[in-house]
């Protein structure tokens, strides 16, 4: 118990670095992910991925802004339990779903095969994606890009633009100045018998704090069970049209076109999101380091 009082007040005391990294897993917790998969799978709440009917539509949007999905490879990176991987299936696209969260895979695994679909779904780090010129599309959904830090999302843009096909076509959405109308600066505190973060009797402390210097969000979640202090730090970024194209030409993007969200609502820049389809335009020879 000392020690986990002394862990509570280190977490306490500091003022986290941006981009710091969490004392424990969060995606990848059997506990949580269970609630995550619920989460998921509830197609009116928008936590874990967007609402179903949302959804939809973006998908519709992505097969229409590809002119159709027959024939064309299709890479969903954070695929969950496959939701989106499912509906792009049901329009012609050959998809491909990674994701690190063994439960949501399991799902999609099984659920694909109950429903007769051919998908094919592993459960990695998207952050170990090795493929050369082999999709025509990716897609990275509900702003997981800006939770990455700066260094890991020019390292997976480089691994994406590997990955696609010449002139293949990247579909990101990121979060905008405007989603911090409704987000928070606060610390509150919590006892649970039994919840999201633990099968056994909790304390959650949330403390939510806003970077400006580096238009950065956390939301830090400090569990307290009976022996142990856990520390998660969920990041985001927050992004203007000329920061996430800045981002995108850094890694060779070009032809790229903004939209409010990532079912294709014209750009205005009032919305919570921001979403860009842009086109892979690799500089000089093709190689494979």
């Amino acid at each position: 118990m000392a020690n986990t009082n002394l862990q509570l007040i280190k977490y306490m005391k500091e003022t986290p670095e941006v981009y710091l990294e969490s004392s424990s897993a969060f995606w990848t917790d059997p506990h949580i992910s269970e609630y995550m998969l619920k989460a998921h799978l509830d197609p009116d709440f928008e936590g874990a991925s967007r609402k179903h009917e949302f959804i939809k539509q973006s998908v519709h949007w992505i097969a229409e802004y590809c002119h159709g999905g027959r024939g064309k490879k299709l890479l969903d990176l954070g695929c969950g339990p496959g939701i989106y991987a499912e509906l792009l299936t049901d329009l012609g696209f050959c998809v491909t779903g990674i994701d690190f969260s063994e439960r949501s895979i399991a799902y999609a695994k099984q659920h694909a095969d109950s429903t007769g679909r051919e998908i094919s779904y592993y459960c990695k780090n998207y952050m170990e994606l090795d493929a050369f010129r082999e999709y025509d599309v990716v897609i990275l959904i509900y702003c997981d890009f800006g939770v990455l830090s700066p260094d890991i999302r020019s390292a997976l843009l480089r691994k994406i633009t590997k990955a696609l096909k010449k002139d293949g076509l990247l579909i990101l959405d990121g979060f905008t100045r405007s989603c911090l109308n409704s987000f928070q600066v606060k610390e509150t505190i919590q006892y649970e018998a039994s919840g999201f973060w633990s099968a056994d009797p909790y304390v959650v402390i949330q403390r939510n704090s806003l970077y400006p210097e580096t238009a950065n969000t956390l939301e830090q979640y400090l569990v307290l069970t009976e022996n142990d202090c856990r520390c998660y730090n969920l990041w985001n970024q927050v992004y203007t049209a000329d920061s996430l194209r800045a981002e995108l030409t850094g890694a060779g993007f070009q032809d790229i076109h903004l939209f409010d969200n990532a079912a294709g609502k014209p750009y205005t820049g009032q919305d919570t999101t921001i979403c860009a389809a842009a086109i892979n335009k690799p500089a000089g020879q093709d190689v494979l380091s």
